[in-house]
């Protein structure tokens, strides 16, 4: 199978890659590489996917239609799994635009390049964070996405809508996936756990906001990989929708498109995380305790039946076991080479 894989120099794109060429397939990775954060982490990665043949990094930016249209043409993929995006709940608060452009614009780009290629499967990456201002707890599906309250969540929750749109105009199969908190290994170091890790580590004091007093339904890479392939073959069909006792499918009825939780269900306590980490560690956290941030939640919790129905699979991964990997990996790829 060909796959393109944008963001593929990204933490969740890199696994991803990873494991598709793992398992056989051929893969391009479209990237723009943008300095949100440490572009030697993002090199660093492409270059482990480059010691495969069956791998091809491609280097543009969303935005750039041409260079986008030029890749997707190029390698006519199978199928397309769209994880770039400007990433970050907070940055979108000091660099809106950056939002607008990448996950707008690019968006409708990669639309029309996968509507162009007539792929069997489009999947598209969104976030827990489109479930805004709901209280209702565990977020499923069909619950209503209707207030986003950073400009992130809107330009993913419409990001949902636009591929909608392609499902139904030009019988385009797209999956969205909702992603909850994921951890692990290569991560992005403007998240909590790598920014935790490395400031304990360091004998740094970390801040905690809303003074410790929230919940994430924390995921650790490998399950979130593992689903991701999964779904490769879960390709919506409109009309057939998934019967399961206790299931509610989100199916459209409008077209072959469909959106899916990856997250465990399992919510933790910020402070149990955190103890985790320093237990991992060896050593005791300094922390700040500050009020919760502007485009903060206090809780993500997913219901992740319907990932169940259509895959067989449920995220397992305990915390405890999720973060001594992601320690043991820090030790050896982050500590030992002073990154």
């Amino acid at each position: 199978m060909r796959v393109l894989v944008t963001g593929s120099a990204g933490f969740i794109g890199f696994h991803i890659a990873r494991r598709l060429i793992a398992d056989g397939h051929l893969v391009v990775g479209f990237d723009g590489m943008t300095p949100y954060y440490d572009v030697t982490l993002k090199e660093r990665r492409h270059a482990i996917l480059a010691k495969s043949n069956g791998f091809r990094a491609k280097i543009g930016l969303l935005e750039d239609k041409a260079a986008l249209d030029e890749a997707v043409a190029d390698f006519r993929p199978d199928v397309i799994i769209h994880l770039a995006a400007q990433a970050g709940v907070r940055y979108s608060l000091e660099h809106p635009e950056a939002y607008v452009s990448a996950n707008l614009d690019g968006m409708f780009n990669l639309l029309e390049a996968a509507r162009q290629a007539a792929v069997k499967h489009l999947l598209i990456a969104s976030t827990s964070s489109v479930y805004g201002a709901n209280s209702k707890m565990p977020f499923r599906e069909t619950d209503r996405t209707d207030w986003p309250i950073t400009l992130y969540a809107a330009t993913k929750k419409a990001g949902e809508a636009m591929s909608h749109s392609y499902a139904h105009l030009w019988k385009l199969p797209t999956t969205c996936f909702r992603f909850f908190t994921v951890y692990g290994p290569w991560g992005r170091p403007d998240m909590a756990p790598i920014k935790f890790t490395t400031a304990i580590d360091e004998g740094r004091p970390i801040e905690v906001y809303g003074e410790g007093k929230m919940r994430r339904d924390f995921t650790y890479i490998d399950d979130l990989v593992e689903a991701v392939i999964r779904l490769i073959d879960a390709v919506p069909e409109a009309g057939k929708p998934v019967l399961a006792e206790g299931v509610e499918d989100s199916l459209s009825p409008a077209g072959p498109w469909r959106v899916v939780n990856i997250g465990g269900g399992q919510p933790v306590w910020l402070m149990p995380f955190i103890e985790t980490i320093e237990r991992h560690l060896g050593k005791k956290a300094e922390m700040i305790m500050l009020p919760m941030q502007k485009g903060d939640v206090t809780e993500t919790f997913a219901d992740a039946s319907l990932l169940t129905a259509l895959t067989g699979f449920t995220p397992k991964t305990t915390v405890e076991e999720g973060v001594k990997a992601l320690v043991k990996w820090y030790r050896k790829e982050v500590r030992s080479l002073g990154a």
